[in-house]
């Protein structure tokens, strides 16, 4: 059984504070398993938006686990904002999370085919 969306964005906040950066929950949603995108801020300008990765990434051993890929990277917020509101208009469930940090590292787990 997957993990319940609240709880996976509650350790992500609290792993990236742990590390000493920033996060903050932009939005809330389905607690039980609502859709999760990451917003990684860096502090040169440049912004990176993670999405749930379809289920044609999984391996069939990985169905209880979150899989993301990379959706957009752009210096320009306004197409990252645009995005999110497209995507909160399809599924009025999902959560958003931004977390500033220069690299994203392990906190979130990404799929290894770029976009």
């Amino acid at each position: 059984m997957r993990i319940k969306s609240d709880i996976f964005v509650s350790a992500l906040v609290r792993r990236v504070f742990s590390a000493g950066e920033y996060a903050a929950v932009l939005r809330k949603g389905a607690a039980e398993a609502g859709a999760i995108f990451v917003l990684q801020r860096r502090r040169d300008g440049r912004a990176t938006l993670y999405a749930p990765a379809p289920q044609s990434f999984f391996d069939d051993g990985e169905q209880d686990g979150r899989l993301f890929e990379q959706r957009l990277e752009t210096d320009d917020p306004g197409e990252i904002d645009g995005l999110i509101e497209r995507e909160v208009r399809f599924d009025p469930d999902c959560w958003v999370v931004e977390i500033e940090v220069e690299e994203i590292g392990t906190l979130v787990p990404l799929s290894d085919e770029a976009p």
